[in-house]
């Protein structure tokens, strides 16, 4: 995974497609302390980890979601 400065992100537009068509993520930081706000990843890893775990509760229960549900996942986790 890269790290790279709001400005470096665009400045380096087409080359950070490039790595996220390759399959890497890359992270971006802004402000003085560059601190982390957000990361770009490839559609399919992001497909791939948008189930809820259950934890302790795997094999003893189940959660399903009518197709009219309309809370995100953050919203119902920080719930």
């Amino acid at each position: 995974m890269n790290t790279l400065t709001v400005g470096e992100l665009k400045a380096n537009f087409s080359d950070v497609v490039s790595q996220i068509l390759a399959g890497d993520s890359v992270a971006f930081s802004y402000g003085k302390k560059k601190e982390p706000i957000g990361m770009v990843v490839p559609f399919r890893d992001l497909k791939k980890k948008n189930k809820v775990k259950l934890g302790i509760w795997k094999g003893k229960a189940e959660i399903k979601f009518s197709k009219d549900f309309k809370m995100s996942d953050e919203e119902f986790l920080a719930s």
